[in-house]
Order: C-alpha cells, then structure tokens, then sequence
C-alpha cells in the first residue's frame, strides 16, 4: 500500500511513494525485453509532483522508453488519477547482470562493516 501524507485529515499520496510507484513500473516494464539474469536499477529521477492523489484513489502509471543502449534506459513517465496528471518524470535506469550486482553490493557490505 502506498504512504500517504496527511494535512488537516485529509490523506494524500505522498512524494517518495509516487517515485517508487515510477521505478517499480519502468522496471517491470524493461525487465520483459531483458534477457535472463539482468534487470534495471534506477539511478537519477526528475519528478515533478502536480497534484494530489487521495487516499483510496486508483493510480496509473505509464512509461515510454525515450532511448535505451546496452547499458542504460532513459523513461518518460506520467502517474494519472482519472484525468488528473499527478505527476511526471525523467527516470533513468541502468542495465546490470543480477548476480555481477548482487557481487558487488555484498563486497560493499562487508567492506564497509571492516572500516
């Protein structure tokens, strides 16, 4: 469920969660034409928040890949309520192997847990 925020009771979808309803939607979306054992991270997001979206309400998400490479997707994408754009964003994804990702982001781990 998204998190909403409230203001004088009413509660309103809030930013962070508007984003995250973007990048989960342009990684699903890419992760179809990906081959097996890659997908999308999402590295850099120019949102802009138009209008509130009230709690309860149905949102929709669509996203349309501007250019893409063999390293990095760039979407357009716009969140909807009805006939209400809520939002809008540039969001930029790039392409990693899985397990190449999961390998590195251990090594981080334990090599910020020695320091």
């Amino acid at each position: 469920m998204a998190r909403h925020i409230e203001a004088d009771g009413i509660r309103v979808l809030s930013t962070p969660s508007m984003v995250g309803f973007i990048e989960e939607t342009c990684r699903i979306f890419w992760d179809q034409v990906l081959p097996e054992g890659y997908t999308t991270v999402g590295v850099r997001v120019d949102v802009h928040h138009r209008a509130p979206a009230v709690l309860g309400s149905e949102l929709e998400v669509q996203a349309i890949a501007l250019h893409a490479d063999d390293r990095r997707v760039l979407f357009w994408v716009e969140v909807w309520s009805g006939k209400l754009l809520v939002g809008y964003a540039l969001h930029e994804r790039a392409i990693v192997e899985k397990a190449a990702f999961a390998t590195r982001v251990k090594s981080m781990i334990t090599s910020s847990a020695g320091g």
